[in-house]
């Protein structure tokens, strides 16, 4: 089937993963009822008629403290697997996550004093 026959299985497992999802797609696609009109354009705000447009700006705060939070959610990905299996790693795996903690308490200190993680 393949040039490398160990692979087989895997292949066959990619194939089948991603035929699923377009398989999805295309009898939803077939079977789903097609309305068109304007009440299809419109914003949907929690069932009561839109005021205004859909399209308004949002301060730059909000996006700055997302980023800020996902930033240090993310070293918390990174830590766990570390804190897991800290006893096998031994001593370097130790100094190396030392330095990651401290490269994020660095960017820690440099949004609070750019008062990135201030509201007002």
């Amino acid at each position: 089937m393949f040039m490398l026959p160990k692979y087989q299985t895997f292949w066959v497992f990619i194939m089948i993963s991603s035929l699923i999802p377009l398989l999805a797609l295309l009898i939803s696609r077939l079977l789903a009822p097609v309305s068109k009109g304007p009440e299809k354009m419109t914003s949907y705000e929690s069932g009561i008629e839109p005021m205004g447009d859909a399209w308004i700006q949002f301060q730059i705060r909000y996006y700055s403290f997302a980023l800020v939070f996902v930033i240090f959610d993310v070293e918390t990905v990174f830590l766990y697997p570390w804190a897991m299996s800290f006893y096998e790693l031994g001593i370097f795996a130790f100094i190396e996550a030392l330095i990651f903690v401290f490269i994020l308490i660095i960017g820690l200190v440099y949004a609070w004093r750019k008062r990135a993680l201030e509201w007002s």
